[in-house]
């Protein structure tokens, strides 16, 4: 749970640098890529990477609600709609939200959240599915970047 604004705004810079590192190494043919058929693709996760950054937190009142975005068809695409909603997070949350405000409760997805809580739920969430991602990059044969370190991509060009 963040108790800050600040903390959330410098987590949430570093999470977005992140996303946006592995939305950069993919490409166009490998947004089909998925374990089995019907389950998630690339394409799919980072869609849904995308739309949740901006669901979350109109579910929680930060944000109004989104209407239902389609699935956006290119690399460029997804991470032009990525850059405009984590921005959006990023201004909305210093306006909206204070510190003090951070510890009070809220209605999200039928339960009651603290608004620092709903906001680690939007990180945690983008992570989830980034970590999804890096696993289907690799049977896709793309370069995982590193995120929390060094990948094994990166570890293997400085070999």
């Amino acid at each position: 749970m963040f108790r800050t604004v600040e903390d959330f705004l410098e987590t949430w810079t570093a999470e977005t640098k992140s996303t946006l590192r592995v939305f950069s190494a993919l490409t166009d043919e490998s947004l089909a890529q998925s374990v089995a058929p019907g389950a998630y693709t690339l394409g799919s996760l980072a869609n849904h990477i995308t739309n949740s950054i901006a669901m979350i937190p109109a579910h929680a009142g930060l944000l109004p609600m989104p209407a239902p975005p389609p699935p956006l068809p290119t690399v460029a695409a997804i991470i032009a709609a990525y850059q405009h909603n984590a921005k959006q997070v990023a201004d909305a949350v210093p306006q909206k939200w204070s510190d003090a405000q951070l510890g009070e409760e809220i209605p999200m997805f039928g339960r009651s959240f603290r608004r620092g809580a709903a906001l680690a739920v939007v990180v945690s969430h983008q992570a989830h599915h980034r970590a999804q991602m890096t696993v289907l990059m690799r049977q896709a044969g793309l370069k995982v970047p590193g995120v929390y370190g060094p990948s094994e991509s990166d570890k293997a060009a400085q070999k």
